[in-house]
């Protein structure tokens, strides 16, 4: 989940209440929780009829337009995770197509980093801490833009992404056709007919009830995700800090990748990882150029909910859409890290960015409203 606070504060009495082994089994029965959604989004779009769910994602085919959407989700829901375990809901139910999902795929990546740039502004009266903070904040959205520039026209040309996400379903699941026997769409099969067969007897049907059922679901995946990654932050959190820094200490930015990876996993949140490293930043304790590859490894480890949410489904097409995502992320990092004049743009744009901004503060602002809400918006209205 992408909605936390940067702070992390686990040392105070009541995040202590819970003994570590209950919260460790609760973040399993809220991912439990967090799949039984997902079964019943995608039992929704079901059941809901074609046309109205056509018309519910009209324009969707348009792939600037279904980038937009992604991205627009995302900053609306403050979560990656939430947006994209939604579209694996959408293509498992067949409302959306693996081709028309990449792109919303490529928006929900680009949507996540509103977050740390939020965060960032919490230094906007101080000058030299302002400039640092906006640097690392931007450096993350700075990558994104510039793998979705190169690999959106890539994907449409050739279908790079798709098509090697969809070798890599064949191989680990045997089929890209019918639905495979997944253990966790079994596991969490009992409590969504519960909730199905409890929506008919209060007599909903038809459109109604798969109306219901997507709600129900949508409130679950919220819910579910939120509280693993507040959980989450307290069990890791002690480490997040101390791991990141002897990363960087040891000067190696494969190992920092490896690092942002592994806490991103471990906390369910990209943005924990990022806005962690804000303050940071802001104090002068990490310099941008040693955050930079903690935040590329956030990107690939916050794939990994879309990547659960699709084993849930059954649906080769749902685990070939979350593959991308992941597939997008490790592409972008071996196309820009390891060539330094490529490593180094962001790094270049993010600095000149917060150089502007440290001179007029107002731009700041305006430039997170712009690029997170005005953008996406005005494209949704006018690719639909």
């Amino acid at each position: 989940m992408d909605n936390s606070s940067p702070a992390l504060s686990p040392n105070s009495p009541n995040n202590r209440e819970i003994p570590t082994l209950v919260r460790a089994i609760l973040v399993l029965a809220l991912l439990y929780l967090f799949l039984t959604g997902v079964e019943l989004l995608g039992g929704g779009f079901k059941s809901l009829g074609k046309d109205l769910v056509d018309g519910l994602f009209k324009g969707v085919s348009n792939p600037i337009g279904g980038l937009f959407v992604g991205l627009l989700a995302t900053v609306l829901v403050q979560s990656s995770s939430v947006s994209t375990s939604v579209i694996v809901g959408l293509v498992a139910s067949g409302v959306v197509g693996t081709g028309d999902a990449v792109p919303m795929i490529m928006g929900a990546n680009l949507g996540t980093t509103v977050t740390n740039t939020l965060a960032s502004l919490g230094h906007v009266r101080h000058d030299v801490e302002f400039r640092r903070a906006f640097a690392a904040a931007t450096v993350h959205d700075f990558f994104n833009i510039l793998a979705v520039i190169v690999f959106l026209p890539i994907e449409l040309a050739t279908g790079y992404l798709s098509e090697s996400a969809s070798w890599l379903t064949d191989k680990i699941i045997g089929s890209s056709g019918a639905e495979f026997k997944s253990p966790l769409k079994a596991a969490v099969k009992l409590p969504a007919t519960w909730i199905k067969e409890l929506l008919s007897s209060f007599g909903a049907q038809g459109d109604v009830k798969g109306g219901l059922m997507i709600v129900i679901g949508l409130i679950l995946i919220f819910l579910a995700l939120a509280y693993i990654t507040k959980n989450m932050r307290l069990l890791v959190a002690d480490r997040v800090e101390v791991a990141i820094n002897r990363a960087l200490s040891a000067g190696s930015g494969i190992v920092a990748i490896l690092i942002g990876t592994l806490i991103t996993i471990s906390v369910q949140s990209s943005s924990i990882t990022t806005s962690v490293l804000v303050p940071l930043a802001a104090s002068g304790v990490l310099t941008l150029e040693n955050i930079y590859p903690v935040t590329l490894g956030a990107n690939v480890g916050t794939t990994v909910t879309a990547l659960l949410a699709s084993l849930a489904t059954g649906s080769p097409a749902a685990v070939t859409v979350a593959l991308v995502h992941t597939l997008f992320n490790i592409s972008g990092i071996l196309a820009f890290y390891p060539i330094s004049n490529l490593r180094k743009l962001p790094i270049r744009m993010a600095n000149k960015l917060s150089d502007i901004t440290a001179e007029r503060r107002s731009l700041a602002l305006m430039y997170a409203l712009t690029m997170f809400v005005v953008i996406p918006l005005l494209g949704v209205l006018i690719l639909r």
